[in-house]
This record gives structure tokens, sequence and C-alpha cells, in this order.
């Protein structure tokens, strides 16, 4: 029998713990840590993300059948529904939104050099919005609609390796175009984006800072046409023309040059047309980056799918951002140790052996690489595979 260490310990391993010690220290409480330290409790919301937990009950009941490999877990303090429940209450969620954006670093790293659909050198980041719905008479403070109450999770992903970037929690009432003046554009990077994020001043920001833009143009949009440009058609390009914006307000807020991309999607019958600041790349290029914008589309489905960020261990707004600061601090820790690994199984499958393994002490890097290659796509077709 291997006398190594628990999987779940083997995978915790692979985090930064002095990483994590600073970003507590940055955060000092008026209540110290005695008994159940902030180690501890990230540890127990891991366990939970990790097992598919229900309830801060079904968290404390399995992890107390185990109390004697607790110590093996990492986990020092005493688990109890109560103790969870103050920590996820009191202790500042902005703790796990730093350890989680500096594991996204190390994980933007890691994946800097993979190809997607697109061979392109710069940057490409979909930005989009999800929301995640709740009960307004159990969570009052995050209200949305009259009788609805919702949180809004803001997204920036980085389409080499679908890591996301940028993240923001924030209540149902903010709209998805406000983020914009929150996210700090890079130069020379691509932003793709749905019709939802039309705001002409906003994008000339971005035009400003150098980066470039793909937004799907809305249909009563005001132009001139100034030049165009060949296409070839059988490719389903139907235009590529350089315009100008004709409504008063509207070319104000983008006094410059906009170029206009009509193409065909044979596949769904329908016409697109997509707006950029970018007269570089060819036409083609463009329309098949927007098509790269369901991507993000994928990663909401995916950890909606297979990680607790739908229903709450608490119901203060601390609370909730604690928790999904820690799924995703989980969703990249998994995609990191599959690189470090270099397992072929995809994050679906990893997550699957993880969560009925975590006691066992099998070493992490055999778990992975024993696994049957039938077993890397699973059989439902609704199933997301983010990492093939």
């Amino acid at each position: 029998m291997h006398a190594g260490k628990l999987v779940f310990a083997q995978l915790m391993a692979h985090l930064p713990l002095h990483t994590f010690r600073q970003c507590v220290a940055n955060y000092p409480s008026r209540y110290p840590a005695l008994t159940f330290s902030h180690l501890d409790q990230f540890l127990c919301l891991a366990f939970a993300q990790l097992t598919y937990r229900e309830s801060l009950r079904d968290i404390e009941t399995c992890l107390r059948a185990h109390q004697a490999k607790l110590y093996h877990l990492g986990i020092r303090g005493n688990i109890a529904k109560s103790t969870l429940a103050d920590a996820n209450e009191s202790r500042d969620w902005r703790i796990y939104q730093d350890f989680a954006l500096s594991q996204i670093k190390v994980a933007r790293k890691l994946y800097s050099q993979d190809r997607f659909a697109v061979e392109l050198e710069q940057t490409v980041y979909a930005l989009d919005t999800t929301t995640i719905d709740l009960c307004l008479s159990v969570f009052p403070w995050a209200h949305f609609r009259q009788a609805k109450a919702a949180v809004k999770m803001h997204t920036l992903l980085d389409l080499r390796g679908n890591i996301p970037t940028f993240i923001h929690v924030s209540s149902g009432k903010m709209h998805e175009v406000n983020v914009l003046d929150i996210l700090i554009p890079e130069a020379g990077s691509f932003y793709i984006m749905d019709r939802g994020f039309t705001d002409f001043a906003r994008w000339f920001t971005l035009h400003q800072a150098q980066a470039f833009f793909v937004i799907r143009g809305k249909s009563n949009l005001l132009f001139r046409r100034v030049y165009s440009r060949a296409v070839d058609k059988s490719t389903g390009l139907r235009c590529d023309q350089t315009i100008v914006l004709t409504a008063p307000k509207a070319r104000r807020d983008y006094p410059q040059h906009l170029r206009r991309i009509k193409f065909y999607d044979a596949e769904h019958d329908r016409h697109l047309v997509f707006l950029t600041n970018n007269f570089d790349l060819p036409a083609l290029t463009i329309a098949k980056l927007y098509r790269c914008r369901w991507q993000v589309e994928l990663f909401f489905k995916w950890i909606k799918q297979h990680l607790r960020i739908k229903k709450f261990y608490g119901t203060t707004e601390n609370a909730v951002k604690t928790q999904i600061w820690i799924a995703i601090t989980v969703y990249v820790l998994v995609a990191i140790v599959k690189k470090r690994l270099n397992s072929e199984a995809s994050l679906y499958t990893i997550l699957q052996i993880l969560s009925l393994t975590l006691f066992e002490k099998t070493p992490l890097d055999q778990l992975l690489k024993n696994m049957e290659p039938q077993m890397d796509t699973p059989q439902d077709n609704n199933q997301m595979n983010l990492f093939n």
C-alpha cells in the first residue's frame, strides 16, 4: 500500500501557502482565528467543491466521518457547521479573491503557448456576463427585479487555455456594459463581446488604449459606408466595409472609422454583422475570432454544472462571494495540475476522479495517467469539455 499523502493533500500541495498567508495578512480581522484558521476554511470549502457537498451540515458530516484523516488533509481546526457559517460571514471575501487571482497568473503562464482556433500572436479575450438566480427573501441584498434576486459574474476569459483573467461579482442590477469601466485594457489584445456590450464611448476608450475589439453589431445601427473591400463569398463573407457612424450621439462618442463585416452562417442560416477597430486582419479571421467567443459561454455552463456556485452555503454577500472565489480557485487549481502533470484527461474527468479518491493515497500523477482513454469524453453530449 502506498504510504504517501492523501490525494486531497497532494492536490493542495500545488497551492503556494506563503501566498495564501500573505493574502490573509492583507485583510486583518478584529476577530482572530484561534481554533479554525483561514486555511481550514479554505480547505473545507475546496473539499466541498470537489465532492459536490450540498450544505454546511453536509460538509461537517462528511469530514467528521473521516476525523482521523483531517490532519493529513491539512485541516487542523475543529469542524462544525456553526464555525464554518461564522467564518463565511465574517472573514473578508477579498482574501479568497486575491488568492484566486494569484493562481490565475500561474495558470496563464502554463497555458500561454497553447493554441486555439485562430492563429494569432496577440492575446484574445472573450468578455461576457452570467446571472446566478437567487431567492429575494433569502438574499435581499442582491435585489435584481421586483420579485427576484441575483448576482452577476462578469468574466474576461483568456482563450488560450480558457483561464478567467478578470472576474467581477456584482448584484443583479449592474448592467454588463458597465464592467468596461472597471476593466483595464491591454494594448494590442483583442476583446470579443456580444451585442450587450454596445456602448460607443466605451468602445472609443478601448480604441484609445490601443486595444482591439470585435463586437456583434445591432440591426438598427445608423452608419455611412466609406469604402468596400472585395470578399470571397464562397467563404461566407458578404461584405467588408469601412464605415462612419451617422447618429449624432454615436458619432460624438466614436468619431473614428469602424470596420463592418457581414458574414453568412450557413450552419444556422443567419447573417451576422461584426464591428471592429482592427483593419489589418483578414475579414474571415475576424469572423472566426467572434466564433471563439462561445468559449466563455461554455465556461459559464461548465462551472455551473460541475462546481457549487448556484446553491450557496451562506446568505450574506460576504459568504456568497467567498464561495464563488473559492470555486474559481478550485477550477484554476485543477487546470494547473492538469498542465503540470501533462494529463490528457479532460477537466471533467479529472474532477470526477478526484471526487471519489480524495481520501486515497495513490500518487496523483499515477491516478491521472492510469485512466482509460474513453473516459476522457463523457457519454452525455450535454457535458461541457473546456480542456480536450
